[in-house]
């Protein structure tokens, strides 16, 4: 729907989900005045917790949705997995950045696939398994070694199971339940990295710098900025590709891209991100605009100035195994002391209630004068915390 902009503050603005994506959203909106409505099933959740208004309902419940739509003069979202029937329903009646559209493309690997080359950018060779017929195709041969994975719902390395063999695929896909798959072709990969774009209703685009990435178990691990085995060149492929699959999306909002950098040189897409992305959580602490802020600029229509890294930065992701290091069953809270007493370094917290392994519970962000200050300080609190160097 057509709406006047720029949204002023103090309006409400409102975002389907409740996690640390919401609340770091939230912070940024109150900095600027505006007041924020979290819809979310979870009556405890993080955003929920900082929020003027938490709805707790289903995201697709009828009446917490006129009730959103009711109270915010814009709604964005804080995860990919939000149905895109209430995108739609609540663009009805206010607007909503991402749409839905584009929102629905990322929720489908499949989709996102025949998305990245409709759009001319290149992404591993896939074929979709969606029935017994598709698992004998003769086609499927040529993608082997590959990464069968599950057309949705999957993240941080869920939902994925590498296979070598028409056997070992065959077993996947019943470990899968069946659900519809893709199979990607193993790549010789030599980096990971991911750019963050904002792009506003007007086609104005601005990106984070460039962040190279480390996974570990399919989970973030550490990001570094700016990259250190990422070229200019390079950097500025995967920006111009990210701002393409934006614009091809016209698309809203703030976006992630993730790239693979292979062993050749080549830049492939491996998947989006319709949101702020972990990868960009340092940009809280080493940037004059956060990819948070860029994320209220596009809702509420306000200018888009493209970002500054004023600190090279070091990000750790903080796991729920951290509370268990000592092995026991109980929780034991890290010492944050000892990572603290480090120079630049900045904890975050998401405010959830119990530790689990493999459950997303902070970041930690070092900063400093140069990159090897950053890393070389980063490195002393990974083994503070007992992490993995890297």
């Amino acid at each position: 729907m057509t709406a006047s902009f720029p949204i002023a503050a103090p309006a409400v603005l409102g975002v389907m989900g409740g996690g640390q994506l919401g609340r770091m959203f939230a912070h940024a909106a109150q900095t600027l005045g505006y007041r924020v409505a979290v819809l979310d099933p979870d009556a405890g959740s993080p955003a929920g917790a900082v929020a003027e208004h938490h709805l707790v309902a289903p995201y697709l419940d009828e009446g917490a949705l006129a009730d959103l739509g009711a109270r915010c003069a814009a709604v964005t979202t804080e995860f990919e997995n939000v149905p895109a029937q209430a995108l739609r329903a609540l663009a009805g009646t206010r607007p909503v950045a991402p749409g839905a559209d584009a929102v629905q493309i990322c929720q489908d690997r499949a989709a996102e696939k025949r998305h990245f080359q409709a759009s001319g950018v290149p992404c591993a060779p896939f074929a979709t398994i969606e029935s017994a017929a598709d698992l004998a195709s003769p086609a499927l041969d040529a993608l082997l070694p590959g990464i069968v994975k599950t057309a949705r719902l999957g993240y941080d390395g869920k939902g994925q199971v590498t296979v070598a063999s028409r056997a070992a695929l065959a077993d996947a896909w019943r470990q899968l339940q069946q659900a519809p798959c893709v199979l990607e072709q193993r790549l010789p990969l030599a980096r990971e990295l991911s750019v963050i774009v904002a792009r506003g209703r007007d086609g104005s685009i601005v990106n984070l710098p460039v962040q190279q990435n480390l996974h570990r178990e399919g989970i973030l691990a550490v990001t570094q900025v700016p990259p250190p085995d990422i070229d200019a060149a390079l950097a500025g492929r995967a920006v111009q590709a990210a701002g393409q699959l934006a614009a091809s999306m016209s698309y809203v909002g703030v976006l992630c891209v993730e790239f693979f950098v292979l062993a050749d040189g080549r830049l492939v897409a491996n998947e989006m991100a319709p949101r702020p992305h972990n990868s960009g959580h340092y940009s809280i602490d080493a940037c004059d605009l956060s990819q948070f802020d860029l994320q209220v600029r596009t809702l509420a229509g306000l200018p888009l100035v493209a970002p500054r890294l004023h600190s090279p930065a070091v990000m750790l992701n903080l796991l729920g195994d951290l509370w268990f290091r000592a092995g026991g069953a109980v929780a034991v809270e890290p010492d944050w002391p000892a990572v603290l007493a480090l120079p630049g370094t900045h904890l975050h917290l998401y405010g959830k209630s119990e530790a689990r392994p493999g459950r997303k519970m902070g970041h930690l962000t070092i900063t400093a004068a140069s990159a090897a200050e950053a890393r070389r300080v980063a490195l002393r609190a990974a083994a503070a915390l007992g992490l993995p160097a890297f």
